[in-house]
């Protein structure tokens, strides 16, 4: 099944339903909502653009993208989401190794598409969408369960991204087993995109669309505290993903300006590690609003939950150690602990976390290795390490990976690296995560060279996103390494961690 028929259904009833705003103001009806992606599947087919193409989105938070998105899914076509925070050429990349025909953009950043020399026809959302609103519509295309919905890039070890195929029923699964095992959406909520749409949040809109719930787009276009206690005060029953770092600071501005939250009805956090004494605070301000979902891009938001009963409750007498976990395996996947063959481990043993079910992906997109990596035997490996109890409780302990959590984004070191190798004066480099307070992990770079510090934070500002760029430069006289060369990063963090 389409994924995209669940506007239509809510739409054919209940066209006047409220469906977007932009900050307090209504701009979209459900009527308008599927009258307006229907324009713009039919202006993609009259493009020759249709099912199994792919469509890529370089956009900010705007009412506009979720349009664009549905339209390309009536289309029958798959949506490529790029992180608005990439390097042009970054996204230009993205849209290349997917082979997107058309690229909708944000305004400057179409500009920075095409001096990247971006796959196919851009479209500058900034201007002309009235005439692609006006096209001959089209309705939503049929699909087949296994067929691509949604092309997610994501890093890796590499350091060039890898597309995740998500197909129709995994986004129907993972929609489903939210409100099962998270939290159920009704018509009255409504979901605040705060976060980028490309990533966690975006996937969200996936259980508000098919309630018929509303959709509101903060006119900041992004994370800005007062202003999402504002909106939640106006809106009320609003709905929020929030990246753990972007939880401590609603809590901390809370706290400094008297707000109590009023209008939240939930708030999901994911995409790094939360620690204890930082939702304990969250939840004693704000109340019983928080909901804990994990998951990776293999397996999107679908992996395992801790509802808000579990995130609240202070009875049981190992309620600590619940709260450290991400929770229980979701109902359409199984989760388990295994070794490097994948052999299961006993209760309470520490190891990688697998998962398989109609969450998980079919592969990377035109990546057969990585693929055969990734998934074995029908199990995900997650490159996470951690436990599961007896109560099967999931718990993290670490990452088999180099990974790095900046703010809910992750960074992985060898795409960084790679940028600092293109500088002449520099014969080495390794990037590690150094601890932050607020955003949980900062990049720092160790370097053989003569290469100054702000050469090579400018060479970083003119490859990669700024939110990759190292915080911290420190030239070595040589990397530590063991006796096959590799780089001791190990040795790295003890130098940061003595440093601080």
């Amino acid at each position: 099944m389409n994924i995209s028929f669940w506007l239509h259904r809510v739409a054919q009833p209940s066209p006047d339903r409220p469906a977007m705003h932009l900050g307090t103001d209504l701009v979209e009806t459900y009527g308008s909502f599927h009258a307006k992606a229907a324009a713009v599947a039919g202006w993609l087919d009259a493009k020759g653009i249709g099912p199994g193409d792919r469509v890529a989105l370089f956009m900010q938070n705007v009412p506009d993208y979720l349009i664009v998105q549905y339209g390309a899914w009536y289309a029958g076509a798959a949506v490529v989401p790029i992180n608005a925070k990439l390097h042009g050429r970054e996204a230009a990349w993205i849209t290349q190794n997917a082979g997107a025909k058309l690229s909708f953009a944000s305004p400057g950043m179409a500009e920075a598409l095409a001096e990247a020399g971006a796959e196919g026809e851009i479209v500058n959302i900034g201007a002309g969408m009235d005439v692609i609103y006006a096209s001959n519509p089209l309705p939503p295309q049929d699909r087949a369960p296994q067929d691509l919905a949604w092309l997610f890039y994501t890093s890796g070890t590499t350091g060039r991204p890898k597309g995740v195929m998500i197909t129709h029923r995994m986004l129907i699964s993972m929609a489903l087993c939210y409100e099962v095992d998270a939290d159920p959406v009704s018509a009255e909520d409504a979901a605040l995109y705060a976060a980028p749409l490309s990533h966690g949040a975006g996937i969200y809109n996936l259980m508000h669309v098919r309630a018929g719930a509303r959709h509101v787009f903060p006119p900041s276009g992004g994370f800005d505290e007062a202003e999402i206690f504002a909106l939640a005060k106006h809106h009320g029953r609003v709905h929020m993903f929030a990246a753990p770092t972007m939880v401590k600071r609603m809590t901390e501005v809370a706290k400094a300006n008297g707000e109590t939250g009023a209008g939240l009805r939930t708030i999901v956090y994911a995409g790094g590690p939360m620690y204890v004494a930082d939702i304990v605070e969250a939840v004693d301000h704000f109340g019983p609003v928080f909901v804990q979902v994990y998951g990776q891009g293999e397996c999107p938001m679908g992996i395992t939950a801790l509802n808000r009963h579990d995130v609240t409750d202070r009875s049981h007498p190992r309620w600590r150690d619940r709260l450290a976990s991400v929770g229980r395996a979701q109902s359409a996947v199984e989760v388990r602990i295994g070794d490097a063959q994948g052999t299961p481990l006993p209760v309470g043993e520490h190891g990688e976390i697998m998962v398989k079910g109609d969450t998980v992906m079919p592969g990377y997109w035109q990546n057969p290795e990585a693929t055969e990596k990734t998934l074995l035997n029908g199990w995900l490996m997650t490159g996470d390490m951690g436990f599961m109890d007896a109560d099967g409780y999931v718990t993290l302990q670490d990452r088999s990976k180099d990974m790095i959590i900046s703010g809910g984004s992750n960074i992985y070191p060898r795409e960084v690296e790679e940028v600092l190798l293109m500088h002449p004066d520099v014969s080495e480099a390794s990037v590690v995560g150094k601890a932050h307070p607020e955003w949980g992990e900062d990049v720092a770079a160790f370097y053989v060279g003569t290469a100054r510090p702000e050469e090579l934070d400018q060479l970083c500002l003119d490859n990669i996103a700024r939110f990759k760029r190292p915080k911290l430069y420190r030239r070595v006289k040589a990397l530590p390494k063991n006796n096959y060369g590799k780089v001791l990063k190990t040795e790295l963090r003890k130098l940061l961690e003595e440093d601080r």
